[in-house]
């Protein structure tokens, strides 16, 4: 769509004089362990301060397992290695024989629990993964991520190495815990020790695992409820000030975390010194915060900030938007760009009209992120922002990584200030900005449900026929096709109206889309599959044994039930309008 003369006055706004001057400092400033987390907070808001935007500090107690040091000691060798946060800390060490698994590395990317998924045809079941690894420390390729951790310590593991990549070692977490924990939380803190090596060790305790070796694992990390700084800058509308767009990134990292994050707070640094110096022409209001807690909590100050003002997010935010590792060098593409189905449009609209002839490729987003507002239903766009062309990745011979716009350093010490780009990080602030305006002074709130309804038919299709005849999902594509049919009607209601609707819809069909848990709750940090209360009708061939069948059956009929509920709901909620 074309930039309009409005919009391109908001445009001609952003400059990277700001900005670049919180990446020049940041880059100084390690911001991972609390109290350096809290003195860079201190310089955020003295920088939004001195440029005469108002800002709002809090200041809430959240629980972070912040790692120190980590070590394997195998075959007479001491090895580097690298805690992730949420390990279990063991500075005393724990031994024990070395085994090792063979998993798909692009599943455990993903954060995916599922056992055919991680390991294809390797492991058969359940019961000959849990004879390998039992009793055991586990060496195998990937990184140490929550899913995993998590199933290694159900099969009886008593230790995880993850054997990185490269040269490097990353750091990175382990919990499958969203944010603080609560009291269903806390069974799911990780309880076995985890450390990360870099490839070339990780080869070397690998082939002593087929030779029966032994190791020891020694960790130290320090866990608890810590004081973190969040600062928030609230950018008044001028028409419905009480409705809201949320954008928002961490400011915490690992090291000085130039693409990840540096980049990203002086993004919204920089949008919100544009939207308060133009905010007479701000229909709703914009928020803007940066979040500790993103690293060593689990997203624990978005996730403290979600709680804390949930009431207010669920009447009036109307998106939230994630701002992470853009302006990163050689990150010219926006092939991987994640957008709920209802918000693609906003996304890929607002790059191609900054980058024209842009190839714009958006996908689903992973359970990953400071996405802790899918349980209210708030619509979303942004996770990751620009990143390498593929190309030119494998040019450089660089594995796969999840920010940084593809450079290997992330999560590295080698994240410093060559990571960033002054002119791709210029271009990457319009393109937020531009995304984050156009649902502001969006007369007609901007989000395409049946762009959403269309996504959950694809889905009950795919579950159908994967099911091999096992379920009838018949009833949930029908009840959709009803919401698609009355949603057509819906551009002839009235404005108001209409907005109503728009905004409603999205408390009932995200948290359908994207979590198992109540509103108001949190899902665990793993893949979450699409419509995952239907999700277990894909599963059905593969559940051999009769009872458990029966017991998968009727975990689908409650989830149908769900699904159709919401369904039925959200229909009703529109007619309202017609």
């Amino acid at each position: 769509m074309a930039i309009s003369e409005i919009e391109q006055n908001f445009i001609d706004e952003v400059s990277l004089d700001l900005p670049w001057s919180l990446v020049e400092t940041f880059a100084t400033m390690p911001r991972w362990r609390p109290e350096d987390v809290n003195r860079s907070a201190d310089v955020l808001v003295a920088k939004l301060r001195a440029a005469g935007i108002p800002v709002d500090v809090h200041q809430p107690e959240i629980y972070l397992s912040v790692p120190y040091s980590a070590s394997v000691s195998a075959g007479g060798v001491t090895y580097r290695a690298k805690p992730p946060s949420s390990s279990l800390s063991v500075p005393g060490g724990r031994t024990g024989k070395l085994v090792t698994l063979s998993a798909n590395p692009k599943a455990l990317r993903s954060y995916n629990r599922d056992i055919k998924t991680l390991f294809g045809g390797s492991i058969s079941s359940i019961e000959e993964v849990r004879q390998i690894v039992g009793g055991n420390i586990v060496v195998m390729q990937g990184f140490g991520n929550p899913a995993l951790t998590s199933l290694i310590e159900e099969w009886g593991g008593i230790g995880l190495i993850a054997v990185n990549p490269g040269i490097d070692i990353h750091w990175g977490t382990c919990t499958t815990i969203w944010g603080s924990p609560d009291l269903a939380d806390m069974g799911r803190k990780p309880k076995i020790p985890v450390v990360a090596v870099n490839n070339p060790d990780g080869q070397k305790l690998m082939a002593l695992a087929k030779t029966g070796g032994e190791a020891t694992i020694r960790t130290d990390l320090v866990e608890g409820w810590f004081p973190q700084t969040i600062p928030v800058v609230t950018i008044p509308g001028a028409v419905e000030p009480e409705k809201f767009v949320l954008v928002h990134g961490h400011y915490d990292s690992w090291e000085v975390g130039v693409g990840d994050n540096a980049t990203g707070d002086a993004t919204l640094m920089e949008l919100a010194r544009v939207f308060w110096t133009k905010r007479a022409d701000l229909r709703r209001s914009v928020k803007l915060a940066w979040w500790p807690g993103h690293s060593t909590g689990r997203y624990a100050g978005s996730t403290w900030f979600t709680d804390a003002f949930a009431m207010d997010l669920d009447r009036n935010c109307v998106a939230q938007i994630n701002c992470d590792s853009p302006g990163c060098r050689w990150a010219t593409s926006y092939h991987d760009t994640r957008a709920f189905s209802e918000s693609a449009h906003i996304a890929t609209d607002a790059i191609r009209d900054i980058v024209p002839n842009a190839v714009v490729n958006t996908q689903r987003p992973p359970q990953a992120g400071d996405y802790s507002f899918n349980n209210i239903g708030l619509p979303s766009f942004f996770m990751l922002s620009s990143t390498m062309p593929d190309e030119l990745r494998h040019e450089k011979h660089y594995y796969d990584v999840s920010g940084c716009g593809a450079n290997i350093a992330w999560h590295t010490e080698n994240d410093t200030l060559e990571i960033a780009d002054r002119d791709i990080l210029l271009t990457d602030m319009k393109i937020y900005l531009l995304s984050t305006l156009r649902v502001a002074n969006a007369e007609i709130l901007p989000f395409d449900w049946t762009a959403t309804c269309d996504e959950f038919l694809a889905t009950i299709a795919a579950y159908q026929l994967a099911s091999q005849g096992l379920a009838d999902l018949s009833a949930c594509r029908v009840a959709t096709e009803a919401l698609k049919a009355s949603l057509a009607k819906l551009e002839g209601a009235e404005m108001a109206k209409r907005n109503s609707v728009l905004f409603e819809l999205s408390r009932i069909l995200v948290p359908v889309n994207y979590t198992r848990e109540p509103r108001f709750r949190h899902d665990p940090a793993y893949t979450v599959p699409k419509l995952p209360t239907l999700a277990v009708a894909a599963e059905l061939p593969d559940v051999a044994d009769g009872h458990m069948r029966r017991v998968a059956q009727m975990d689908l009929l409650r989830g149908t039930n769900r699904f159709l509920a919401a369904i039925d709901q959200a229909r009703r909620l529109v007619e309202t309008a017609l």
